[in-house]
């Protein structure tokens, strides 16, 4: 298997962090990555949120209901999507920017904030733009392990081929 395959197949959510910041090179390099994911027609309708400051990270977990991670996080990047943006893009900005974390060293979460009209407005954003869904990332502590919800479904539970 490649390096490739193999982190994408071992990606997993982490949600315990140590108490420090993200040093602002791997910020940087996470967000550079978002930025370059591709999107629909190249419309990159998409804008980025970063929220590190400790109580506006309070602040924008009591926008979700599971969001313990944004609460624990050194910063939390919300999704923005912009008018003319579709879900499909914001997902795979948010995959690239997990992908991108781990190779920084950088554990992440992704977050739904449930309530997303107010955290729009606690974010500042206009009625056209939605904040649904963001991504808490640190540096995972000593000994973190991601959640077991058990293994993945057996491959002929989730693949219909039409091969023939």
């Amino acid at each position: 298997m490649t390096d490739c395959y193999q982190l994408i197949r071992g990606l997993r959510a982490i949600r315990d962090y140590e108490h420090r910041p993200l040093h602002p090179e791997d910020l940087d390099a996470i967000l550079e990555a978002a930025r370059w994911t591709g999107s629909s027609k190249n419309r990159q309708d998409w804008s980025f949120h970063v929220v590190e400051d400790p109580e506006r990270l309070q602040g924008l977990a009591a926008h979700g209901d599971f969001t313990q991670p944004v609460r624990d996080s050194a910063a939390t990047i919300v999704l923005v999507k912009e008018p003319g943006g579709n879900m499909f893009d914001i997902g795979r900005a948010a995959q690239n920017i997990m992908l991108a974390a781990r190779t920084r060293g950088v554990a992440s979460c992704p977050v739904t904030l449930h309530r997303s009209d107010d955290a729009r407005s606690f974010l500042g954003l206009s009625s056209d733009q939605v904040a649904m869904y963001a991504v808490a990332l640190g540096y995972a502590t000593p000994g973190a392990q991601p959640r077991s919800y058990g293994g993945r479904k057996d491959a002929s539970q989730v693949i219909r081929s039409e091969r023939t």
